[in-house]
């Protein structure tokens, strides 16, 4: 997984973490576990384009 993925994640926990904790950033929930949720996907589809290339 390169980096850049590596940092989306980790931005994704911080504004979930962060949204879940003060009220008033509660869209700050829905974007950090959208962010989350696309990181994931990018992951899968490079670990399958690469396993695919072997």
């Amino acid at each position: 997984m390169s980096i850049l993925w590596i940092v989306i994640i980790v931005v994704a926990i911080i504004i979930a973490i962060t949204g879940g904790l003060v009220q008033s950033l509660n869209f700050l929930l829905w974007v950090g576990l959208i962010l989350l949720v696309l990181a994931i996907i990018a992951w899968l589809i490079t670990g399958i384009r690469g396993r695919s290339r072997l």
